[in-house]
């Protein structure tokens, strides 16, 4: 049978990964210039993370070398497992281009195997959500190209949209201009952002205050939702389990 990867941008809680036999690479991150790896999502400490960030302190993200994905897929190709990898989205972070840049390396290495790197255009559960119909299909008895070919028209239909409190990390991050991020945060302004058809981050409303922008979040699941009774819908946070929550109710 092959295998079903993934990584830890994709938010799925480790015992479940482990349910699912879904193996993950785990992504670094950086607090002002020290590594700190996510090797497991239940041992992260979410809250510390997004106080520092809340305390303006330099945190930065880091992709996944090509090296750290040879170590990881090389023992399932030994094994004679072909391996489909689910990747966080190309346009917010150069981990699937070096997926793909392992993935022609380990291919050469042991021809008769196949590595195949799957862009879901998202992140966080946009993800997640691909990475688990990915084991389940396969555990359906999907073939390996079958679930290449559902997972790409998945990925392309999916919907992911959030909000962030602060404009001014935004800011730091390269994303928003010095200007707009300080009149954003003067006039209480909360983006409305999503993932555009490239899989890059892109703002197309705004609400003010932080209950509105939430609320404005259910009109957009109200606005796209088809078939409610057998679409997954996933909500994530980043540390504000009570928006989350009230965004579950509305």
């Amino acid at each position: 049978m092959y295998a079903i990867i993934t990584d830890t941008s994709a938010n799925i809680p480790t015992p479940l990964l482990r349910e699912k036999h879904i193996g993950f690479l785990p992504f670094s991150y950086y607090v002002d210039g020290e590594e700190v790896q996510c090797l497991d999502t239940e041992a992260f400490d979410g809250h510390a993370y997004y106080q520092s960030i809340r305390d303006g302190r330099e945190v930065m993200t880091s992709q996944i070398p090509p090296s750290r994905f040879e170590e990881i897929f090389t023992p399932y190709l030994q094994a004679g497992r072909d391996i489909l990898f689910v990747s966080m989205s190309s346009g917010i972070s150069g981990s699937c281009s070096s997926a793909q840049l392992a993935a022609r390396e380990l291919m050469e290495r042991f021809p008769g195997r196949r590595i195949e790197v799957v862009d879901t255009i998202g992140a966080s559960l946009g993800e997640g959500i691909v990475a688990l119909e990915a084991a389940e299909r396969r555990d359906r008895g999907l073939s390996f190209d079958e679930n290449v070919q559902s997972l790409k028209t998945m990925s392309r239909r999916m919907c992911q949209v959030f909000t962030v409190d602060d404009l001014m990390h935004l800011k730091r991050m390269g994303r928003l201009s010095g200007i707009t991020a300080r009149v954003g945060s003067m006039l209480n302004l909360k983006p409305i952002l999503k993932g555009n058809e490239e899989g890059k981050i892109v703002a197309f409303n705004v609400a003010r205050g932080r209950r509105r922008s939430v609320e404005a979040l259910a009109k957009i699941y109200n606005k796209f939702v088809v078939l409610p009774e057998i679409q997954t819908v996933g909500i994530a946070h980043a540390d504000c389990p009570d928006d989350a929550a009230y965004l579950e109710a509305l």
